[in-house]
């Protein structure tokens, strides 16, 4: 009787380490942007369900956090809504001698953030530079009532802070800027504070109200939709990134070709980001 039940025991545990080993040999990490994170898990579930053998783990946590884990080997695919920087190429160049691999999946148009309740619709990109590194402090300044502006911006690691900071405040941001884990919680704070502002991927601006965006004094107030992101007419608009060591191989290709193809690209408008083509 307990050589039976040894057996049965042993024979169980083979099952579960052939299971495991299979499991982990068929399992793809995509770790990084948080803008990116739901798309990348809607991804994944479509993905999962026509390859149920294949298991696609994503999490967040910032661009910079997900191409710092390329680079230490911990995820097979970074989330990036930025370029990647020379210096971060110069280390994966170092560890793996390879530039890596940079393959764009989507487009998106980053919102400027107001209360329902603000009666500001519309800032000129100068004006959001001055707001955001503090030589506007007050809302009468840009038209509004009197009232303190309360800032809300991204941590550092975030791809998102990168862009804003590279592409419309082009300074430091003020001291002033309360800084937050996510897109999803800016877009909480922002409604509500009436006298705040903020900015993020446009698939997360439920409950505020996106502002228009001029480029200048003399042009229209733009709103982020598919149609002027796609045709360029937004002022801030970029690309969405996916980076690999190399050239992917087995399940991560697969599932990368997927994300590119038709299916995968259709999702990506469902989920409120706007398709390469």
């Amino acid at each position: 009787m307990k050589t039976s039940k040894l057996k049965i025991a042993t024979i169980l545990l083979a099952v579960m380490v052939i299971g495991c080993t299979s499991s982990e040999s068929k399992k793809v990490t995509v770790k990084g942007s948080d803008t990116m994170v739901i798309l990348s898990q809607k991804w994944a579930e479509a993905f999962m369900k026509k390859n149920p053998k294949t298991t696609i783990q994503v999490t967040g946590g910032g661009s910079g956090v997900g191409i710092a884990a390329l680079i230490n080997g911990s995820t097979d695919i970074a989330n990036a809504s930025r370029p990647m920087k020379p210096s971060e190429v110069d280390q994966l160049k170092e560890k793996y001698k390879t530039s890596g691999l940079e393959i764009a999946c989507a487009k998106d148009g980053l919102s400027v953030f107001l209360n329902k309740e603000n009666p500001v619709a519309e800032l000129t990109i100068a004006q959001l530079s001055d707001i955001f590194s503090g030589r506007i402090t007050n809302w009468k300044e840009v038209g509004g009532d009197d009232e303190k502006i309360q800032l809300y911006g991204r941590e550092s690691s975030s791809g998102t802070f990168e862009f804003f900071k590279e592409h419309v405040v082009k300074t430091d941001f003020s001291k002033t800027c309360q800084t937050l884990p996510g897109t999803a919680a800016i877009v909480n704070a922002v409604k509500k504070d009436k006298y705040s502002i903020g900015y993020g991927g446009a698939a997360y601006a439920e409950g505020v109200k996106d502002c228009k965006i001029k480029v200048d004094g003399k042009s229209a107030g733009i709103l982020p939709t598919a149609e002027t992101i796609k045709d360029k007419t937004y002022p801030i608009s970029r690309y969405l990134y996916m980076y690999l060591k190399s050239q992917p191989t087995g399940e991560a290709k697969a599932f990368i070709d997927w994300i590119l193809s038709p299916e995968g690209q259709n999702m990506v408008e469902e989920v409120g980001y706007y398709p390469l083509k």
